[in-house]
């Protein structure tokens, strides 16, 4: 869990400072949350406390211990801060390293050599090369050992421990560091792998997601395509019939009714090839069990401006020329258009009015719903899923659609379909 910046316009430099180095030392730890990192290395280094106080209680009773008698209160802040660097190792690294190797002063200021601060070392060395990539963890286990070593090479022979060669102690740390630096890149190494395969595992999880979903799209489409040669077939069966029982009803009425029937079985028929293709083309987001309702048309674009004027925005209807006989799915267009621009209206116009416009002429139809409000947002390169199906709407029965501000403020919508195209003839003039 990372702190929360401070606010540099404001803050003292010194801050900004400490907010830089917190940042590149945390860039090398762990990205887990840290107090529960904390908690679990804080213990790890109680545990290295207890081992160094317990080795220096239990010694060999009466014999001299090397180096000078400091007493317990010494020995414990000695070791209580040799140990500190294993507490916070995952959090911040490079700190932990450098306070470790900064330990390697104490024995020679003090003659007191903790053994917390030689398990430090072998810990931050394992920490450091599992945790870093392979350079940075190299020269984390240098700057930890090479004190240590120049130690072993340039103090004279026994001033460490009496009895005990140069070469013996230069043998064991340089050791002593290999292992502990190749334990910890086998498991950097480990780690990598486990990632790199659940990355591989996921990545083809989703391949394999998506090619089922493009087979199943695949799928669907050839038996939409199926069933459309169906009912394209059927209704044209329907058409010639239909055509042959008009010539034939005054001069053989039986053959009419023959045909009238054949007509209304494949119509029966077509409708139930209608509705699979209905659920071939519907998506796993829409329920297959949705509820089936009369759709609405231009008598329902009355009620949904009185409920747009009972939710808050004033809105006038104005409806010139005579609609005729109009397709349902035009009716249904109509009333998607109004019913979104002025839902948009209510949600974005603020205190302002609306007008809807439907006009009825020889060659065209038109709707424009417009308002008065503070016009669109900031976000203007954005386009909203309602304008695009108002665009799809209007493109499918040939018209044309514009939407944006209006000149003297607010939103304006202006939607032009062509007559010929919607299966209406009126006798008004054209708008």
């Amino acid at each position: 869990m990372e702190p929360t910046e401070p606010d540099r316009s404001t803050g003292p430099h010194r801050s900004r400072w400490w907010w830089r180095w917190w940042r590149r030392a945390r860039s090398a730890g762990t990205t887990g949350p840290v107090p529960s990192v904390l908690a679990r290395d804080g213990l790890l280094a109680a545990a290295v406390i207890l081992v160094d106080l317990a080795l220096h209680g239990l010694g060999p009773a009466g014999q001299p211990r090397p180096g000078p008698d400091l007493g317990w209160p010494a020995v414990v802040g000695w070791s209580l801060i040799a140990a500190a660097p294993i507490a916070v190792r995952r959090v911040v690294v490079w700190p932990a390293v450098l306070a470790s190797a900064a330990m390697v002063a104490v024995p020679l200021l003090t003659g007191h050599e903790p053994v917390s601060m030689a398990l430090a070392l072998v810990i931050l060395t394992y920490t450091a090369a599992c945790w870093l990539a392979l350079r940075p963890a190299i020269a984390a286990a240098a700057v930890l050992w090479l004190p240590v070593l120049t130690v072993n090479a340039v103090l004279p022979q026994g001033t460490e421990l009496p009895g005990i060669s140069r070469m013996y102690l230069l043998f064991v740390n340089g050791l002593t560091m290999l292992v502990a630096f190749f334990i910890g890149r086998t498991v950097h190494a480990r780690r990598s792998a486990t990632r790199t395969l659940a990355e591989r595992a996921r990545v083809a999880e989703e391949n394999q997601r998506a090619a089922a979903d493009q087979a199943v799209a695949d799928e669907r489409r050839r038996i939409a395509r199926e069933l459309h040669d169906v009912v394209a077939h059927h209704v044209s069966v329907m058409g010639v019939l239909a055509t042959g029982a008009r010539r034939v009803l005054h001069r053989d009425p039986a053959a009419a009714d023959e045909a009238l029937g054949t007509i209304a079985d494949t119509s029966r028929s077509t409708l139930r090839e209608m509705r699979r293709l209905l659920d071939v083309l519907r998506t796993d987001a829409e329920p297959a069990d949705a509820e089936l309702t009369p759709q609405p048309g231009l008598g329902g674009i009355e009620s949904l401006v009185e409920q747009i004027r009972e939710a808050g925005l004033p809105v006038t209807l104005r409806i010139d020329g005579v609609p005729g006989d109009l397709d349902p799915g035009v009716t249904l267009t109509l009333y998607r258009i109004v019913q979104e621009a002025l839902t948009n209206a209510l949600k974005h116009a603020g205190a302002a009015t609306a007008e809807v416009r439907l006009s009825f002429g020889v060659y065209w139809l038109i709707v424009e719903v417009f308002d008065t409000g503070r016009g669109p947002g900031p976000d203007r390169g954005r386009v909203g899923h309602g304008l695009v199906g108002m665009r799809e709407r209007v493109a499918l029965y040939g018209g044309t659609l514009r939407t944006g501000p209006r000149p003297g403020g607010g939103f304006r919508i202006y939607a032009k379909l062509p007559m010929e195209q919607l299966g209406a003839a009126t006798r008004q003039g054209a708008p």
